[in-house]
């Protein structure tokens, strides 16, 4: 990750960017095709990079208000940006669950199967 003064912030994990200020991620050069919701959420976790993140911050950050008894948005949209991250990077892992705590952003490798 890195920034400065007179550069927007730039994200960047293994073969993954985001550009905030641009709207947009690529992964290996390509442009995703993401909702709003799917970058921001992605920006979120980004910025936090190998540190683990409640769902209620998530939903915080992303949809602006406290999170509501149930709601399951949060997982929805982290299962449909996985999606997306491994149909682009089938190579690598980004996002990765921590049961009863939340999510951590890291950009893992993923091992090949002999």
């Amino acid at each position: 990750m890195s920034t400065t003064a007179a550069e927007p912030l730039i994200l960047t994990a293994g073969p993954l960017v985001v550009e905030p200020s641009e709207h947009l991620a690529r992964a290996g050069g390509l442009t995703l095709n993401l909702s709003a919701r799917e970058l921001r959420l992605l920006v979120e976790l980004a910025s936090r990079a190998d540190r683990i993140v409640a769902r209620e911050q998530l939903y915080q950050l992303v949809w602006e208000r406290p999170l509501r008894p149930g709601d399951r948005s949060v997982d929805v949209y982290v299962r449909k940006l996985r999606v997306k991250l491994s149909l682009a990077l089938p190579e690598w892992s980004f996002i990765h669950t921590h049961f009863g705590f939340g999510y951590r952003f890291a950009a893992q490798r993923r091992r090949s199967v002999p």
